[in-house]
């Protein structure tokens, strides 16, 4: 297990912080970080890697860090090494890292410094259920590359002669790339109902009143801006015309989703789309995930899982753990319906004093699709592979990285998963 005994790779001081630009979230400064704040931050996330890490090794000690192997985990030192492998692959070993999102992604690479490495940790390369028969370094081999990586990261950084767009693209990828697979570590702790939450990653109650935000009809801006760094599915920005619309003024809590369950709504098919019923037949819940009646309250109370705990439930939470199935057939018991993505992100930037986000992933009604002109980036696993219908869901999570938080940004899961952190909002009729 990770410890203060062990040696963490270079500039991991407990005291670090990061200052973006004053007075913009997160979210929005890290897409324009110069160098210095990339730096840092790449420091940051990788102490959040392994910090974490070392909680799920503890929950795993008896397992020696074997997880089952389903499609909705991965081995935790897979993890690492991917990590690691991705940052090297796009940055150190890229010839072309100076020339951003118009690289060639298929330019021959250097070597790596594993010999083996792409054969292991490409995840376009390695099929998912063979990372289990893989012969993976072990934790103090993976953590000694993990800092050779890093200090060769941030030196090719330090030595960045002209900070544009275009030069600081992969080093920009590379960080919430590691940010993206930091919270895939925290929700598939919580599926092996590990403890591997710290205070920063629990979900906090909003006692906040439900509002009811009307937007008239508008022609709204959809996808990124031209400056800064964005992901390929977020361009091109183009305008698109927005009928008027009324949207909640924050995600469903569990006092407002709890009554559906209680009126029998998971035995009820009449509020169910037809793939919602076939997975209603399938898995026969009677509840959302991670939630159970309190029999010691003659089942009017609720508990909560939180790792291999559970604990009473607060109903201020905003209700999580959801697929779209469940949050499509509450909207269809309540007379409601789910947001496009379209009209999220127009109250998210239009309503932003009103507008709660954050606390979950949120559902949207729009399938997962490219804006008109997209162009493939070098990362081209990233997006085109999953233009495939599958839902766009908005916003971020209580696991969530806060620079990850960005009201452009589109996260795409099938309609099925309820093991990460997702919600959803409402809209009226």
């Amino acid at each position: 297990m990770f410890s203060a005994a062990d040696s963490p790779p270079p500039g991991l001081s407990p005291g670090l912080s990061l200052d973006l630009s004053p007075g913009q979230s997160p979210g929005l400064s890290i897409r324009h970080a110069n160098a210095a704040q990339l730096a840092l931050a790449l420091t940051a996330s990788r102490r959040d890697t392994l910090a974490t890490f070392a909680l799920v090794q503890a929950g795993l000690a008896e397992q020696g860090l074997q997880v089952p192997a389903e499609p909705t985990l991965n081995l935790p030192l897979w993890e690492l090494g991917h990590i690691g492998w991705f940052a090297d692959w796009w940055i150190a070993r890229n010839p072309q890292r100076a020339q951003g999102w118009l690289a060639d992604p298929f330019v021959p690479r250097q070597p790596a410094r594993r010999a083996n490495a792409d054969s292991y940790f490409d995840s376009s390369q390695v099929e998912h259920v063979s990372r289990w028969t893989l012969a993976l370094p072990d934790v103090h081999t993976t953590f000694g590359e993990l800092a050779l990586q890093l200090a060769q990261t941030q030196a090719l950084l330090a030595d960045v002669q002209v900070e544009d767009d275009a030069a600081l693209y992969f080093f920009r990828l590379a960080l919430l790339h590691e940010d993206m697979h930091h919270e895939a570590a925290l929700y598939m702790a919580q599926s092996l109902g590990l403890d591997a939450r710290a205070g920063r990653w629990q979900p906090q109650p909003d006692a906040s009143a439900l509002q009811a935000l009307h937007l008239g009809a508008a022609r709204v801006q959809q996808g990124a801006a031209a400056a800064g760094f964005a992901f390929d599915n977020e361009l091109p920005a183009h305008a698109q015309a927005l009928p008027a619309f009324c949207i909640d003024s924050r995600a469903v809590n569990w006092g407002e989703y709890l009554p559906f369950v209680d009126a029998g709504g998971y035995t009820n098919p009449r509020w169910w789309s037809a793939a919602g019923r076939a997975w209603l037949a399938l898995h026969a819940p009677s509840a959302p995930r991670d939630v159970r009646r309190d029999v010691r309250h003659q089942g009017s109370g609720w508990l909560q899982r939180h790792g291999p705990h559970w604990l009473a439930l607060d109903p201020q939470l905003v209700a999580s753990h959801l697929n779209q199935f469940e949050a499509q057939a509450w909207c269809e018991w309540a007379g409601r319906r789910l947001p496009t993505e379209t009209e999220w992100a127009h109250a998210a930037t239009e309503c932003a004093d009103t507008f709660n986000w954050g606390q979950v992933w949120e559902w949207t009604a729009s399938p997962f699709a490219p804006y008109p002109g997209f162009a493939a980036h070098p990362y081209r696993e990233y997006s085109a592979p999953w233009f495939d219908g599958r839902p766009v869901l908005r916003g971020g999570s209580y696991m969530t990285q806060p620079r990850m938080k960005n009201p452009r940004y589109r996260n795409y899961f099938s309609a099925e998963r309820n093991d990460i952190a997702a919600g959803f909002r409402s809209c009226a009729l």
